[in-house]
């Protein structure tokens, strides 16, 4: 008889009524902000983050998960007689969460050489709930009977064409964080132009920028029309974001193009609003497969 846990990281934004439901666990990024460093999910919750930042003098850094962690989780399982492990994380081109999962195993196989524990590690190549929804629902699959390496499977088949479509109204943080050059922030602040990101497969791309935060809305769904998989009855799609109003007028114009609401509407975590600053949103959807 398998006993199959199932891990992740903060970054999945996975609500807490959920990771309660299905039985998720979840190890916390370390977030540095003004000197002060935080855990996330446990040191406050996403409003009071975003305030954080609106408040903080510089712009925050974050601390992935390291081996020994991951280690420690994993002997876990092998004293609570676990056989397995469906271990899903934040994208490795973007964090280094990953490999520390990969060196973890070979740290296992030292503390503990004799462990029967099959650990089943899956690069999500994305972040917040474009990964935390699927993991939820093999955790649910997982629970009704699937077999871990079906449900392994369709994880792989998920994130091979997972899509996001991003803006950020304070170009702050994604100049720090890299995801736009400062010259690109410095125009977009100076000139009051907002860029229209893509992030797929862990590479950010600029996209368009359009001016003003009113235009932002129809030019995202535009990219996300041109990139989009399938036919409109068939697509669905998330919208996430931080606090901001806006994502009112982005539902209402998805709406009306795709002729149904979102799937579900998510608040950024802490992890991924560190790197996109406290006024975001995005449109996530399936395009074509890449793998």
């Amino acid at each position: 008889m398998r006993k199959i846990a199932v891990l992740t990281d903060s970054t999945c934004d996975i609500p807490p009524e959920l990771q309660q439901k299905y039985g998720i666990d979840i190890l916390p990024f370390v977030i540095t902000l003004d000197g002060v460093s935080y855990t996330e999910r446990q040191d406050f919750d996403f409003d009071e983050y975003y305030g954080m930042l609106r408040a903080a003098e510089g712009v925050p850094s974050t601390a992935h998960i390291t081996a020994m962690q991951f280690c420690e989780q994993y002997a876990g399982y092998v004293d609570a007689g676990y056989t397995d492990v469906l271990h899903v994380t934040i994208n490795s081109t973007g964090s280094a969460t990953y490999d520390a999962a990969v060196m973890a195993q070979g740290l296992l196989r030292e503390e503990r050489p004799e462990h029967k524990l099959r650990i089943h590690l899956v690069d999500s190549h994305t972040y917040s709930f474009v990964y935390g929804k699927p993991v939820c629902e093999a955790a649910r699959k997982l629970k009704n009977g699937a077999e871990v390496e079906y449900v392994v499977a369709e994880l792989e088949k998920e994130f091979a064409c997972q899509e996001i479509v991003l803006s950020a109204f304070s170009l702050k943080q994604m100049k720090k964080s890299g995801r736009i050059s400062a010259a690109a922030a410095f125009a977009g602040e100076l000139l009051g132009l907002r860029p229209v990101i893509t992030l797929i497969d862990g590479v950010t791309k600029v996209e368009s920028k359009v001016r003003g935060d009113a235009a932002v809305p129809a030019a995202m769904i535009r990219l996300v029309r041109q990139r989009m998989a399938g036919p409109d009855e068939d697509f669905e799609y998330m919208l996430g974001t931080t606090d901001i109003e806006n994502v009112k007028d982005l539902e209402k114009l998805c709406r009306k193009e795709f002729g149904h609401g979102p799937a579900e509407v998510f608040k950024l975590g802490a992890a991924v609003a560190s790197n996109t600053g406290p006024d975001a949103m995005a449109i996530t959807y399936r395009g074509a497969a890449r793998r």
